[in-house]
């Protein structure tokens, strides 16, 4: 994992301009390459200012006019990192519904502030490396199909798989990868793993090339499920899946997608 600063932008949300700037002091000090491009004074306020300036952290007061943190969040989620501040620990579960990246009790302390931008800069880092990867498993995957996909062509949109001694009907945007193993190919997704007979060389042509891709003979990864990829001592990588369903590593032709510009 490199330590190169990594450039972010925060909104900070809270009812009390003199605690508004205590984080911001404290911020300065402990992620100075961090911007302050907002401040709001209740949650719609949050919530137009994450909207209008697509920052990668909002602080959340929980306890706002107008509109609590928590119903902010709620309208937040998945578009920007969450970190929620309170006098209070009574919301912690809320707040962790939300899907919250922290949940900080004020007055703040300096070094549980610093643990909370330790492990955003940890999120963040491996979101944008994510974000790479599929941008250049992107332009690769369209490079060897020519170029952007057919117009109308035909897509897998639903699978029939078997779990155990079920059936289920799985969305495709909801796999993770598919994998190879003896006599079948592997469905992952973020909850369970199910198998069908379809092969990989038949599958892949039925697939959106600007989400899936072959990153090996026996694999292929869904650009929206991939957390971040880790070099191996070969040379190659290895893919990590999102929500800890594992990693998949590439083949040799394939790594490049993931080297970084420069690297050897």
């Amino acid at each position: 994992m490199t330590n190169t600063p990594l450039a972010c932008t925060a909104v900070i949300a809270d009812d009390e301009p003199w605690l508004r700037a205590d984080l911001r002091e404290q911020l300065a000090l402990c992620w100075p390459e961090l911007r302050i491009v907002a401040e709001a004074a209740n949650g719609q306020e949050a919530v137009q200012a994450v909207r209008s300036h697509a920052p990668d952290v909002v602080f959340l007061d929980v306890q706002m006019p107008r509109m609590t943190g928590i119903e902010a969040a709620a309208q937040l989620k998945g578009q920007v990192e969450i970190v929620f501040l309170t006098a209070y620990d009574q919301y912690a579960v809320a707040a962790f519904e939300q899907r919250a990246a922290d949940y900080l009790l004020k007055p703040l302390e300096a070094e549980r502030l610093a643990d909370t931008v330790a492990r955003l800069r940890e999120r963040l880092r491996e979101r944008r490396q994510g974000e790479q990867v599929a941008q250049r498993l992107d332009e690769m995957a369209q490079a060897m199909r020519g170029g952007a996909p057919a117009a109308g062509a035909p897509r897998l949109d639903w699978i029939k798989a078997t779990v155990g001694a079920t059936v289920r009907l799985l969305n495709v945007a909801d796999v993770l990868a598919f994998k190879a193993v003896p006599g079948y190919t592997q469905v992952v997704t973020a909850e369970a793993e199910a198998l069908i007979r379809t092969p990989l060389r038949d599958l892949l042509p039925q697939l959106d090339p600007r989400v899936f891709v072959q990153v090996h003979r026996n694999a292929i990864v869904n650009l929206h499920g991939v957390a971040c990829a880790r070099r191996l001592a070969d040379g190659r990588y290895a893919v990590e899946l999102r929500h800890g369903r594992g990693s998949i590593e590439t083949s040799r032709s394939r790594a490049v997608l993931f080297r970084e510009e420069g690297a050897p």
